[in-house]
């Protein structure tokens, strides 16, 4: 009978949570590929990306294994309320992620991913653990403790390196505060998806979630589209005037982070959701990697700047080796 891959081991399962930090990390660089094309139009081709990703990974390694139910049985016998929480976590995230890109065009990444991704995983990891308690609430505090520690280091690194002194909006810091609160928020609809009732496997968690964010573009894009927090209006006509190559791109961004996401979901079936997605959310050092090793963003810095950077790298591997032993620790 047809059933699904996890993983039964600790290895496997912190494998995939690193590989979900790595393609959380480096979507982004399809985004800084293409020219002129503004994010809110980028936005519907990497909408359109994750939900083929999820889908993809749902009828592959979803529907082949040892493991529970295949894809489609797993969707037949789940809950109607967890699908519900699935499709909630995917509207919560897409809201999120639009205002953090706002937030960074606003605020600068030097304050937009210290606040927002901070606030997020802290809010994240807590109301993960609350619904599921899994690991050591200790342990795991440092390691979000560490990877606090690491953001702020980022962020010191990004403002040394631009020396920008203007100063910051009130709009943009509540930007980035909304931003943090909501995308922290969506993880515990996933936690309960994945552990209430008849529960959703991983590989449908991921479907639906991506459905969720997908089905609420055509309200809240949209609403961007017409209303952005940073630049002009823009309507259809960009996104039909856009070359088949940032199209492409866009598909292929979401590819990269719906991969990142479905794997996190498939790792948290073993560790859990609060683990596995504080270990996901050391994204930021990867990004960093990109952008100091081929984006070329640290060339020509000042002494500060790759002192700061090279103490978040440390911070973030100190806070990967804590949160790993979190599992293990009771």
């Amino acid at each position: 009978m047809p059933a699904m891959f996890l993983p039964h081991t600790f290895a496997i399962a912190l494998a995939m949570t690193v590989t979900s930090t790595l393609c959380w990390g480096s979507w982004a660089n399809t985004y800084k590929l293409t020219k002129t094309y503004r994010f809110e139009l980028f936005y519907w081709d990497y909408a359109i990306g994750i939900v083929l990703t999820a889908l993809f990974w749902a009828f592959t390694l979803g529907s082949s294994g040892r493991s529970g139910q295949s894809f489609l049985a797993n969707v037949s016998a789940a809950d109607g309320s967890n699908i519900a929480y699935a499709l909630v976590g995917g509207v919560i995230f897409n809201i999120a992620n639009l205002l953090l890109v706002a937030a960074i065009d606003m605020a600068g990444l030097a304050i937009a991913f210290p606040v927002a991704i901070g606030i997020a995983l802290v809010v994240g990891v807590i109301l993960s653990y609350a619904i599921e308690p899994k690991g050591s609430a200790l342990v795991l505090g440092c390691g979000v403790a560490l990877a606090l520690v690491a953001v702020v280091f980022d962020g010191r690194a990004y403002k040394a390196l631009t020396r920008d002194g203007s100063p910051i909006s009130t709009k943009s810091i509540v930007v980035c505060i909304v931003s943090g609160v909501l995308m922290g928020s969506f993880a515990p609809f996933i936690t309960r998806a994945l552990t209430s009732g008849h529960a959703l496997g991983p590989y449908s968690v991921g479907v639906f979630f991506t459905v969720g964010a997908l089905l609420s573009c055509p309200i809240v894009n949209v609403y961007f589209m017409r209303n952005p927090l940073v630049g002009e209006p823009v309507d259809f006509s960009g996104f039909a005037a856009a070359r088949p190559v940032d199209h492409l791109l866009g598909i292929l961004g979401g590819f990269v982070w719906g991969t990142g996401t479905v794997f996190n979901f498939v790792a948290a079936s073993f560790v859990g959701v609060a683990i596995s997605y504080a270990i996901g959310q050391a994204a930021p050092m990867v990004a960093a990697l990109w952008g100091v090793f081929v984006w070329g963003e640290f060339r020509g810095a000042p002494p500060r700047a790759r002192v700061l950077i090279a103490l978040m790298f440390v911070s973030y591997l100190a806070a990967l080796a804590v949160l790993a032993s979190a599992y293990g620790a009771s």
